[in-house]
């Protein structure tokens, strides 16, 4: 897996894998009542829409891009050039993995850390996409963090609307009265559309029914090797907190769609 890594992150030196990892477990230790100018927890689709390849396409996207020095670079936008990241994989209304639990990220080092120890940690897979589940499950990890921030934000990613657990808008609403913003990243690659012949589209879907809360926005990926520049697009936007109106009129206004599209009969 060092190896892997290594290839998914051009210039990095073989040798310093080890370091890398070693320096996660310290930055964690001196994270206690440490003040960051963001929390943001990356929440990303593992259900059985996804292909084990495209599972593979999407935690190399990630990997790269958290360890992108635009990426480390953003962090010189925010008061305390520091945040505070996580990484979540769902799928199941009762299936969530906290991939990578809190790491305290203040520069290219720490970034590049983060990005090795996730690259070693086994793939998960499930078969529902309970997008409702995983917002519910990422706002649990703001509980008693070992950090202190005024801003904290869900990122969630995925390739199709919420199939299981709760209906998904209530749920985004609850979360965003906690002031919690949550953005989406829907993986759009080939037709959009949520079922043949509909007119609603993925990426509306999310814009309607998933991301909310001040200046969120929806940035989908729309080929299968835009995922690097997707992810990393996103993450610069998030850490460097890019004014709200900017982010805003970035997106198109969309038309109401029916939150409950995919919903099966299933309940919590």
């Amino acid at each position: 897996m060092r190896a892997v890594f290594a290839s998914l992150i051009p210039g990095l030196h073989k040798g310093l894998v080890l370091l890398l990892l070693c320096l996660v477990s310290g930055v964690q230790t001196h994270a206690q009542g440490l003040n960051v100018d963001l929390a943001l927890v990356l929440a990303v689709d593992v259900s059985s829409s996804m292909t084990i390849e495209e599972l593979g396409v999407q935690r190399a996207g990630y990997v790269a891009a958290i360890a992108d020095p635009e990426v480390a670079e953003a962090l010189r936008a925010g008061y305390f050039h520091r945040i505070a990241l996580s990484y979540v994989e769902w799928a199941d209304p009762h299936q969530q993995v906290v991939t990578m639990p809190w790491r305290i990220i203040d520069g290219p080092i720490a970034a590049q850390a983060f990005a090795a120890e996730l690259a070693t940690q086994p793939l998960t897979s499930g078969t529902n996409t309970a997008i409702s589940s995983g917002l519910l499950f990422a706002e649990k990890m703001f509980l008693n963090p070992p950090f202190q921030t005024d801003r904290r934000v869900i990122d969630v990613s995925g390739d199709g609307p919420n199939t299981a657990g709760p209906h998904v808008a209530p749920v985004r609403d609850r979360i965003v009265a906690n002031w919690i913003v949550i953005n989406g990243l829907p993986v759009v690659v080939g037709k959009s559309e949520l079922a043949p012949g509909s007119t609603v589209t993925l990426e509306s879907y999310y814009r309607d029914c998933v991301s909310g809360g001040p200046g969120a926005f929806v940035l989908p990926v729309t080929q299968a090797d835009g995922m690097l520049s997707g992810i990393r697009r996103k993450l610069v936007l998030e850490i460097a907190g890019t004014e709200p109106q900017l982010i805003t009129a970035s997106v198109i206004v969309p038309p109401k769609v029916d939150c409950t599209t995919g919903q099966k009969d299933f309940y919590e």
